[in-house]
């Protein structure tokens, strides 16, 4: 099959290809340059050319063919009335392109952008990009000095950017940094968590629309919002500052005051005005952590301000404006909290688009191990004392970190206490296994006082009577059970985490569902048993 043939579509160059006389012959002109090139043989040009420039487009194609009889110049008479139009001239070459007949089976195309107005050439590009002139572009440029029959030099730059490896590939190393950002740097194992931070990079970078995070204390939402808001700042996305606000601990007339700001004399004690969280936000990121805390007053300030960016500061008649990105966090289930009428179910549909729960350190066993290394080198670099685990310490420590035994209550909270305690009583730095048992009776003590703390609710929620007639074994059960439903964020988590290895056997899950046909047996419902 024969090889191709090359048409080249371009603008005349009103200044650039202009030129009369014998002397244009002595100037670099662009669309003639094309067919003075030795190892260029161009077959067509559709040379576009605006009707108040007719005659020069007759001449170029009249020099085209003195100097490269084999090309052929059709000249393609294009009327716009703004040149610099963008709309105007995007249309133009559009229509054109769409009733163009391209051969791509007999013909090559290539797209020169170096002649017509900035707007033409931005079109060309477009046009190129899109696939709808199925070519690469064309760009030539004059020789350092002028001589007659110097044609310069071209370049061919194609815009299918699927044929370039290296692109592809600094995409997806940046897209790898991004996520690796956003874990600290630590190589974790767990497929969830994992896929989660994947899918948080990419919204991260790409969306300014509310982020609501659930999960238990010490999952690390507090952690994630910061490290979106330094990968969203260090992408010139943002540049106002990282607002972090605990909704549990704002309570009555002072919530709103420090969330929207006051005027001065706005109630007794206001003797200065104050900008409040919100303003002090903008263009930055502010996170709201125990969202669902925050008071149904406050909640409808709240999504005025998301949806509108304007708000009013208390006792003040003047809106203020702040445009900022809201992260917020939440251990409960907002769900939930709708249904009991305790959250608003508008606020609650404007910051439910991106929506992550973030598991617990016991449904992550897998990355233990490397928030472990992780946390070593964070104390060595604050202490400047390294400190390593012997093998068989090492080992000890893990089998009873992942074990059933470890509850984590306190999550990554308790995995940092207790890796700075094994760190800091190392000798020599070296964390043996003499101090790893000490360590994990420490736990075990922690986790027993706190499991003694919650005793007692279960024969609570069912009165004296109803407890006393149950068997011990149930007693004991329930007790667990419902130790397991004070810590899950969501009556779905805490299935996933009793019916642990059931569920994977069966061919319909549905750990919600379990969970509460059990709870009912004994007349509770997951809103009274968790409290919401």
């Amino acid at each position: 099959m024969a090889s191709p043939k090359t048409v080249v579509i371009g603008f005349l160059g009103s200044q650039l290809d202009a030129g009369q006389g014998a002397g244009r012959w002595e100037k670099w002109r662009p669309t003639l340059s094309i067919v003075q090139h030795e190892d260029m043989a161009v077959q067509r040009f559709e040379l576009l050319y605006s009707p108040q420039h007719r005659s020069l487009a007759e001449l170029v194609a009249a020099d085209v063919h003195t100097v490269s009889p084999e090309t052929t110049v059709n000249l393609v008479e294009m009327p716009l009335k703004d040149p610099w139009d963008f709309g105007e001239v995007y249309a133009a070459l559009y229509d054109w392109v769409r009733a163009y007949r391209f051969d791509t089976e007999r013909e090559r195309y290539w797209v020169h952008i170096t002649t017509g107005t900035h707007v033409a050439q931005i079109c060309m590009y477009l046009l190129a990009e899109a696939r709808f002139i199925p070519g690469p572009l064309l760009q030539t440029s004059p020789p350092r000095k002028q001589k007659a029959g110097n044609p310069g030099s071209y370049a061919l730059i194609d815009l299918d950017l699927s044929k370039y490896d290296q692109i592809a590939q600094r995409f997806e190393r940046a897209h790898a940094d991004a996520v690796s950002f956003l874990k600290a740097g630590i190589a974790t194992q767990s497929p969830r968590f994992n896929a989660l931070i994947d899918e948080v990079e990419r919204v991260a970078v790409r969306s300014k629309a509310p982020v609501l995070l659930i999960g238990p204390t010490g999952a690390g939402k507090s952690h994630l919002a910061r490290r979106m808001y330094e990968l969203k700042k260090a992408r010139h996305q943002l540049a106002g500052p990282f607002v972090e606000v605990n909704c549990a601990t704002l309570r009555g007339d002072g919530a709103a005051s420090a969330l929207f700001g006051h005027k001065k004399g706005a109630y007794t004690g206001a003797q200065a005005e104050r900008a409040g969280y919100l303003r002090s936000a903008h263009q930055g990121l502010l996170f709201l952590d125990e969202i669902g805390e925050l008071g149904l007053d406050e909640q409808a300030m709240l999504l005025k301000a998301i949806e509108e960016k304007r708000f009013y500061p208390l006792g003040s008649d003047a809106e203020v404006e702040s445009d900022f990105q809201l992260v917020a966090g939440t251990h409960r289930d907002l769900r939930a909290e709708v249904a009991a009428g305790r959250f608003r179910d508008d606020l609650f549909a404007r910051i439910n688009l991106w929506t992550y729960a973030l598991p617990g350190l016991a449904e992550r066993s897998e990355d233990i191990a490397p928030n472990i290394e992780h946390l070593l080198q964070l104390h060595a670099r604050e202490t400047g004392q390294v400190a390593r685990f012997n093998v068989e310490a090492r080992e000890r420590y893990l089998r009873f970190a992942r074990s059933a035994e470890a509850c984590w209550r306190g999550n990554f909270r308790d995995l940092s206490a207790s890796i700075t305690r094994l760190a800091t009583l190392a000798e020599g730095g070296r964390i043996g296994l003499e101090l790893v048992e000490a360590e994990i009776e420490r736990l075990r003590w922690l986790w027993r006082r706190q499991n003694e703390a919650t005793q007692g609710r279960a024969e609570a929620l069912l009165g004296p009577e109803a407890w006393a007639a149950l068997d011990h074994f149930d007693q004991l059960q329930l007790d667990a059970v419902l130790a397991v439903c004070a810590k899950a964020p969501s009556l779905s988590e805490a299935g996933r985490q009793l019916f642990n290895v059931s569920r994977t056997q069966r061919s319909v899950v549905n750990d919600a569902d379990r969970l509460r046909k059990y709870l009912g047996r004994y007349g509770l419902s997951w809103e009274r048993v968790a409290g919401r």
